[in-house]
C-alpha cells in the first residue's frame, strides 16, 4: 500500500467474498491481498482470512474481518456515477441480484450491508442546474427506486 489513507470496511467473515464480487462487478476494481490470520483471534481462527486489500474503482480499500459486533448503515454510502442506463442497470442488478436489496431514489445495499447509490450522471447534472429542471427532476426521481434514465431526461427537459 503506497497510499497514505486507505478507507477500512468491517466485514463478518467475508471480506474476501465481497472484495471479488466487488472486484468482478466495477471497472478499475481487483483484489490486491489477502492477509491470513497467523493465530486466533476475535471473530475468527488461525488461517482466516483476516483482512483483504483490493481496489474498487481506482480506490484502495481493506476489508477486516473483524466478526459481528458491527454493522454497516446507510451513514456511509458509496456513490457511483453512471453514463448511462445500461450501466445504471449492469451496477444496481449486480448488486440487488447478489442478495442484495433495493431502496429508494438510486440507493440498493449488497448482501454484507454496504448502501450503494447507483446515480446516473443526468441527474446530477440536473439538480446542479438548480431552478426548474432540478425540481422536475428530483420530482421524477423521488418514487423511483433504480433509476430511470430516460424519465430523468425528460423531467429535465420538461416532456
Amino acid at each position: 500500500m503506497d497510499d497514505k489513507l486507505t478507507t477500512v470496511l468491517w466485514f463478518d467473515g467475508a471480506a474476501e467474498e465481497a472484495a471479488r464480487f466487488y472486484a468482478a462487478t466495477f471497472p478499475d476494481s481487483r483484489v490486491d491481498g489477502v492477509f491470513y490470520a497467523p493465530a486466533d483471534f476475535p471473530g475468527g481462527e488461525k488461517g482466516d482470512a483476516l483482512t483483504v486489500s483490493f481496489t474498487l474503482l481506482g480506490r484502495q480499500y481493506s476489508g477486516l474481518n473483524g466478526g459481528p459486533d458491527f454493522k454497516p448503515n446507510e451513514s456511509v454510502s458509496f456513490m457511483v456515477l453512471t453514463d448511462d442506463q445500461e450501466e445504471t442497470d449492469r451496477y444496481w442488478n449486480a448488486i440487488v441480484g447478489n442478495d442484495g436489496q433495493e431502496s429508494a431514489c438510486g440507493w440498493c445495499k449488497d448482501k454484507w450491508g454496504f448502501s450503494w447509490q447507483i446515480t446516473p450522471r443526468t441527474l446530477m447534472g440536473a439538480l446542479s442546474a438548480g431552478g426548474d429542471e432540478a425540481r422536475r427532476a428530483f420530482e421524477a426521481m423521488m418514487p423511483m427506486r433504480k433509476i430511470d434514465v430516460a424519465a430523468i431526461d425528460a423531467a429535465r427537459r420538461g416532456s
